[in-house]
């Protein structure tokens, strides 16, 4: 195997199939990246969970496969001079070489590496990757982190009725983020949390399309010369639509942003959100947010459009400013139904959007 190739290039393919490189690997080999040099060069990192490949042009003056330790080769190309690099592949071991530079380090046997599963396609769908990139962003943080639920570590994929909606759910929070679809496609699965997460890096705010594919217990997304090929996760995912209130007694529309920034001056003083959670205190068109700890005390308040009546409310901040940061409205509308019931965050017009946060008990 022989190849030239630019610098920028081989690093930009290395940093993205890394992201799949397990941290913990159960074989040696999974340590590694797979170089395959045929027509083009192609990187994979797998993890068996999650399979990322990359093909990127490069002159190939010699073709063969081999397997190189991840982070040393990735460390070795980010540290070369921005020129063309040379990767010769004689007897196992590997040449780099780039302009007076030159490393020679150890390969990997290619024929022991477990690539992604080769698929067929079950069902296919296509939509700009500004858009999924947006969606991922709207939900990707309330996702859990408790592996003793796993199916909540995941985030849910659902296409029906000419619509695509992406859920995801912690117990304390719920975000939904949802849009229109020209295919009319049936299809409901959970993608794990680390792959939306690494999906989300790769895509671009461009209108170029990403093609989704499901087949099996697998999801592939091909992004231009880039597969992410993830497991998806078994279990029933909960009936989020019966978390959602009906109906509820207070409505207030007010202008996100500023919301945002009274909360994030109320969080500075309930750093331990838990103990020392906010008070949103709900009269007439006003709503005076309050934060009182042992270190001290913040008080004020904005003006809202109310549309219903009054009420006294706790929350943890972060919980509501993680929500607010992914809503580029100028305004939104926060409905509750109690003391008690959570807190349900919409756009004024359409159902993009849907962010539901559950209260803390407060001391009136």
């Amino acid at each position: 195997m022989k190849i030239l190739i630019q610098k920028q290039v081989l690093l930009d393919a290395v940093t993205i199939v890394q992201r799949a490189i397990p941290a913990k690997a159960t074989m040696p080999v999974l340590e590694g990246i797979y170089l395959d040099a045929g027509d083009q060069l192609t990187l994979v990192g797998n993890c068996f969970d999650l399979g990322i490949s990359m093909t990127v042009d490069a002159d190939i003056q010699e073709r063969g496969t081999i397997v190189v330790h991840s982070k040393m080769f990735g460390e070795i190309i980010r540290k070369m001079p921005d020129s063309l690099i040379s990767l010769e592949v004689s007897h196992g071991k590997v040449k780099i070489e780039c302009m007076s530079t030159v490393f020679d380090i150890k390969g990997m046997d290619a024929e022991t590496y477990p690539l992604p599963p080769i698929y067929e396609e079950e069902m296919g769908v296509s939509l700009t990757q500004l858009l999924l990139k947006e969606m991922i962003r709207q939900t990707i943080f309330a996702v859990s982190q408790d592996e003793n639920r796993r199916i909540m570590t995941g985030v849910l994929m659902e296409m029906k009725e000419q619509s695509l909606s992406l859920v995801a759910l912690d117990g304390f929070r719920m975000a939904i983020s949802k849009n229109a679809m020209t295919e009319d496609i049936a299809l409901r699965t959970v993608i794990p949390g680390k792959t939306m997460t690494e999906l989300y890096k790769t895509l671009e705010s461009v209108e170029d399309k990403v093609r989704i594919v499901k087949t099996g217990n697998m999801i592939v997304f091909e992004v231009k010369n880039c597969r992410i090929v993830s497991k998806t996760i078994d279990g029933e995912f909960m009936n989020y639509q019966g978390y959602i209130p009906a109906q509820f007694e207070t409505s207030i529309v007010l202008p996100c942003k500023e919301f945002e920034e009274c909360l994030e001056r109320a969080a500075l003083i309930a750093t331990d959100d838990k103990k020392y959670p906010i008070k949103m205190n709900i009269v007439g068109n006003q709503v005076y947010i309050n934060s009182a700890a042992e270190v001290g005390s913040s008080k004020e308040n904005i003006v809202v459009k109310n549309e219903g009546g009054d009420l006294l409310i706790g929350f943890n901040p972060r919980f509501l400013i993680d929500a607010l940061r992914v809503i580029a409205d100028e305004k939104i509308r926060i409905s509750f139904n109690s003391q008690v019931g959570p807190a349900v965050i919409r756009p004024l017009v359409g159902d993009q959007y849907l962010f539901l946060v559950l209260p803390v008990r407060i001391r009136v």
